[in-house]
């Protein structure tokens, strides 16, 4: 079996509920899930550093996943503590990494994703741990509550 390493980048997003219309900063959150349009599992939008742009960086790989798969802008808070784990593809052993920042969102809509989510959608902080198919997301999610 071959080893194969990758990096991801992504964002955990943001947003103020609109329910209660204050503008406040201390209104409940709604946070932003996709769910992948070929294997099913719900996530945060990622994806692999540098598969678009040689150059890229780790934040501007984040930002970009973001848009594509979430649909919207949004602008880097703080960097979150690193997601890594590991998975069986084919005959290859992948070691990954995955470098999460807290985002705020800024604008768009997540019906407006790329074709590799067949959903995006801002839910609750309950939803998001419900909904969420991995232990690992729903860890940096939770770190990610702590931080904001």
């Amino acid at each position: 079996m071959k080893n194969k390493i990758e990096i991801s980048a992504g964002g955990i997003v943001c947003k103020e509920s609109p329910s209660q219309g204050s503008g406040f900063r201390d209104q409940p959150l709604l946070w932003l899930i996709t769910q992948h349009s070929q294997f099913g599992h719900w996530s945060f939008p990622k994806g692999l550093v540098g598969d678009e742009i040689a150059d890229e960086s780790i934040e501007q790989a984040a930002l970009r996943e973001v848009g594509e798969e979430g649909g919207i802008k949004a602008k880097i808070i703080k960097k979150l503590p690193l997601v890594k784990y590991k998975y069986q593809w084919e005959d290859c052993l992948i070691d990954k990494t995955v470098h999460y920042y807290l985002m705020e969102y800024v604008s768009g809509n997540p019906e407006d994703h790329d074709w590799e989510v067949s959903e995006a959608k801002f839910v609750s902080p309950d939803e998001v741990l419900r909904i969420l198919t991995h232990d690992n997301d729903k860890q940096a999610f939770t770190k990610a509550l702590f931080l904001k």
